[in-house]
């Protein structure tokens, strides 16, 4: 692309067209006023396009104590209720990648609680046990949603970075308990016993844990100024969960572990009896059985 540009001093006035001089259908150099009116004007210095249509690009941004997710909800409101027929909007840059990821949401959830799952099988090397720690996961997405209704907030993309980080959390309390509780258990005590020793003797690290996080996490909570809202989302999504992850666990996870353990326990003696069937006569009477030198003679 090649641009002509004059000299300054015969481009400073408007006049100065005039003194341009360009070829006629004859061939012949004539001034441009002669077949061109110039008369002063304003039009766009950049004439923008989105999928080939003019187009007037907006950027703003969440006021200080609102998320992303309820200015882009306004910025619809308003955009519904403005644009005449035959105009419409579509969103670029991080509020498109917001859109685009929503949906999505389930299956990251989902991928999380599977990768926790196998993480803690490959530790208790049993299938049944980690089940009753990723049923308490339920128990912190239920206190983040809760939370966030409580206030306010649009469901968005930093409330499901709390929600992913929940999934770990939650666990976490669990862990103590079924842990201490699968320790009992192999010690011989029955599944009601060590549930509800681990429960008790569990309870102050429990607490002690879930009080340092929930403190930590306050800052984001009660933020204020620029970005504030992304921190209060993720704050409010990490704080309410932690609580109801919290309370809830200690009554609920163990009486999830006595009926995983009761069930799984079930099933095994089923599954001994379908193999082995049921004999009628004993192999031998242990009553019978005499013990001796083999090398002695009768």
């Amino acid at each position: 692309q090649v641009r002509v540009q004059a000299e300054p001093k015969f481009r400073d006035d408007p006049a100065d067209l005039d003194r341009f001089y360009v070829k006629n259908g004859q061939g012949d150099m004539v001034p441009v006023s002669t077949i061109a009116t110039i008369r002063p004007s304003s039009g766009p210095d950049v004439i923008y396009r989105y999928n080939r249509f003019r187009a007037v690009q907006i950027l703003g941004g969440p006021a200080p104590g609102y998320s992303s997710g309820q200015a882009v909800q306004a910025m619809q409101e308003v955009a519904n209720a403005t644009l005449s027929r035959g105009f419409s909007y579509e969103w670029t840059g991080t509020t498109y990648q917001e859109k685009q990821s929503q949906g999505n949401e389930l299956a990251i959830y989902g991928l999380a609680a599977i990768l926790v799952f196998l993480c803690l099988a490959a530790l208790y090397e049993k299938w049944s046990i980690p089940l009753a720690v990723l049923f308490a996961v339920p128990l912190g997405m239920f206190g983040a949603l809760l939370a966030i209704n409580m206030r306010g907030f649009a469901y968005d993309i930093y409330t499901q970075i709390g929600i992913v980080t929940l999934i770990g959390l939650s666990a976490k309390n669990a862990i103590l308990i079924v842990e201490f509780a699968k320790e009992k258990r192999d010690h011989g005590a029955t599944a009601v016993e060590a549930a509800l020793e681990a429960a008790n003797l569990r309870l102050r690290p429990i607490l002690m844990t879930s009080l340092a996080f929930i403190l930590g996490v306050w800052p984001l909570v009660a933020a204020m100024g620029a970005s504030s809202g992304a921190r209060r989302s993720l704050g409010t999504a990490v704080f309410g969960g932690m609580i109801s992850a919290t309370i809830l666990a200690i009554f609920i996870v163990p009486v999830l572990y006595v009926l995983i353990e009761n069930a799984v326990n079930k099933n095994n003696k089923v599954g001994k009896r379908r193999f082995f069937g049921k004999s009628k006569t004993p192999i031998a009477d242990p009553q019978e059985l005499v013990v001796g030198d083999p090398k002695a003679g009768p």
